[in-house]
């Protein structure tokens, strides 16, 4: 397909984009749910026996969501400096972690911010390159486009999902 999107593909292209959004918003919903699952305590448990802890996994997510503003050309990050604590550095290797609900915050922020600019983006805006690539590598390889980035991360939210199902049974929080 040409830069130039064609009416033809407009409305097929919607359709799959809405799709992408639609599994993006429900990770988020059934993630933003398993942290109000449990007793605060239970997410400094580790997932598996010498793995990350549920928090970290967390906040991993929120620096990853929120690393998207910038990458898609949306604006800076709202949170830069979870970048260093948890998508530069492995889990335990600081001593100041934010609290549970100091990121429950952040994801609440970080993803309103990004529903509202999705919600402003065109099919030529998503199928656009995003930052990190160049014009040049942009024309040889479309694909490196803000649809793709998305759907990245979409899928690595389901990845680190799967990696919470191992946290310790706990009685859910009442």
């Amino acid at each position: 397909m040409s830069a130039q999107l064609d009416n033809t593909a407009v409305a097929p292209a919607e359709q799959i984009i809405s799709q992408i959004l639609t599994a993006w918003n429900t990770n988020n919903t059934r993630m933003q749910a398993f942290f109000n699952k449990y007793e605060d305590a239970a997410y400094q448990e580790e997932v598996a026996p010498g793995r990350s802890r549920a928090i970290y996994l967390f906040g991993h997510l929120i620096g990853s969501a929120d690393g998207l503003l910038p990458l898609l050309g949306l604006g800076n990050s709202l949170y830069p400096q979870l970048e260093k604590l948890f998508l530069t550095n492995p889990d335990r290797t600081f001593d100041d972690i934010p609290s549970l609900a100091e990121l429950k915050g952040y994801w609440d922020n970080v993803n309103n911010t990004l529903t509202t600019h999705f919600n402003k983006m065109q099919v030529q805006d998503w199928l656009s390159r995003h930052t990190k690539v160049s014009e040049e590598d942009f024309a040889k390889e479309p694909h490196r486009n803000k649809l793709n980035v998305l759907l990245s991360r979409t899928s690595h939210i389901s990845y680190h999902m799967g990696q919470l199902v191992f946290l310790n049974k706990k009685e859910p929080a009442l």
